[in-house]
């Protein structure tokens, strides 16, 4: 069974590989690969708000401790505030308990390294084998050289300063009216209190959880709530996240959603205004629609594509010396901030450039005409059914029909079991065909495996 997908370990809890016996071991596993002969051994460890995340978290906890590594524990905080406290604070490496988007019946585990990126595949698979090889288990310290556990009360403290620090010192929010709409997740009460505190006037919905309402019909996979509430209100902008708020989408004034690729465009622009776009290029992934890379052509900016997860995005910001990247999904990574995607730096830079230009964000993204674009989640009984003969050659079909004036992607899931079918082209209603075709196609093959 392989552990480690796209994002870490997830999966439907107390069934594999989510079960506390499979967690304990890949605790176990985590701290026999990462624990060093000398210094403080120590993971920090923090989680969204689903109810499993206590069940999780202890069975983490007791398998890292076992093996002689010490457990900093954190609470619920943005997957985003794990990456950036791993770092600052020195640590031997953080973990999120987290299926980010997922229903609250998922949940999932990522680790990061010393230096807030997540851990390389390589230390992922040696992970792995640990995991399915009980040997390792004779050699578990005893006495004295067992680990602890501590408690880090002002975590999120410290991460709001953080997000606050990320634009000028005397720059404010006052006057701006925003919906927030915390997804009844990790950043319930982060986000709102950091706009609050710089001026804003913040609305705050979904923002109870109870452990079973994370990611329900809210946050950014489910934007109706915060439109409503965005018009109700006469706010200038809505902002959504998701579970472990790494990802932000917004609403403009008008009620109308502002995805992750807009996002992208208007920074680039904005960046490269100033002279701080690195290398005049952003980074994306084979998602992102045709219409930005056309709208950032125009302005003279590059756009690189790379597999869909966040994790890939930020390695090519790496390896080409970038600065600004993400997904159509609401992952932005700001690289001179934070190593992953962070919501909550995301809705302060946006709201920090609306203030500055004096512009509502209907009009920043006014000239940005993104191509119509379908994009379908099937739910398959195995993912490499993309492979079926029947299936590549509806794909081939598809492509000759949209003759190079549009692209057709389909994917298997890195999170769940399913297949990603997105089409995109110029007219609307071949888009439709086309997808349909692929996703029957699609349906049909996996009902015969």
């Amino acid at each position: 069974m392989k552990l480690f997908g796209t994002d870490g370990i997830r999966g439907r809890v107390n069934r594999n590989p989510m079960t506390p016996e499979l967690v304990l071991k890949v605790g176990m596993a985590a701290a026999k690969v990462l624990r060093k002969e000398e210094g403080r051994n120590l993971v920090l460890i923090g989680k969204d708000t689903r109810i499993s995340g206590y069940m999780i978290e202890s069975a983490l906890t007791s398998g890292i401790c076992s093996m002689g590594m010490n457990v900093i524990l954190v609470g619920p905080i943005p997957t985003p505030g794990i990456a950036f406290l791993t770092r600052t604070m020195r640590l031997d490496a953080g973990v999120v308990i987290s299926a980010s988007h997922n229903p609250f019946e998922d949940n999932g585990i990522k680790f990061f390294s010393f230096d807030g990126f997540k851990l390389p595949d390589k230390v992922e698979k040696e992970i792995e084998a640990l995991v399915k090889d009980d040997s390792f288990l004779a050699k578990r310290p005893t006495g004295a050289s067992i680990g602890k556990t501590y408690r880090l009360e002002d975590a999120t403290g410290r991460y709001i300063e953080f997000i606050k620090s990320t634009i000028p010192k005397g720059m404010n929010l006052e006057g701006l009216r925003v919906v927030v709409d915390c997804a009844n997740g990790a950043a319930y009460k982060i986000t709102p209190e950091v706009l609050t505190e710089l001026g804003a006037d913040v609305i705050t919905i979904n923002n109870n959880p109870d452990g079973t309402n994370i990611n329900h019909c809210c946050g950014s996979t489910d934007l109706a709530h915060l439109k409503e509430e965005v018009l109700r209100n006469a706010a200038h902008v809505g902002v959504a996240h998701d579970g472990d708020a790494d990802r932000t989408l917004f609403v403009d004034e008008t009620g109308r959603e502002v995805d992750g690729d807009k996002v992208l465009a208007i920074w680039a622009v904005a960046l490269k205004k100033e002279g701080k776009l690195k290398n005049d290029a952003v980074v994306a992934t084979v998602m992102s629609n045709l219409g930005i890379e056309h709208y950032l052509e125009r302005k003279g900016i590059k756009l690189i594509r790379t597999n869909v997860g966040d994790r890939f995005v930020v390695e090519e910001i790496q390896r080409g010396g970038y600065n600004l990247g993400g997904e159509q999904s609401g992952h932005i990574i700001f690289f001179d901030y934070n190593t992953t995607g962070d919501g909550p730096v995301t809705a302060l830079q946006m709201l920090y450039l609306m203030k500055k230009t004096g512009a509502p964000l209907s009009e920043m993204v006014s000239d940005i005409f993104l191509y119509p674009q379908i994009l379908e989640n099937v739910k398959v009984k195995k993912k490499d059914v993309i492979k079926n003969a029947s299936v590549t050659r509806k794909i081939k079909e598809a492509e000759k029909i949209l003759d190079g004036k549009g692209r057709v992607l389909v994917r298997p899931s890195g999170t769940e079991q399913k297949v990603r079918v997105m089409v995109e082209g110029s007219d609307r209603e071949t888009i439709q065909a086309v997808a349909a075709g692929i996703v029957k196609t699609i349906l049909s093959a996996s009902s015969k495996d």
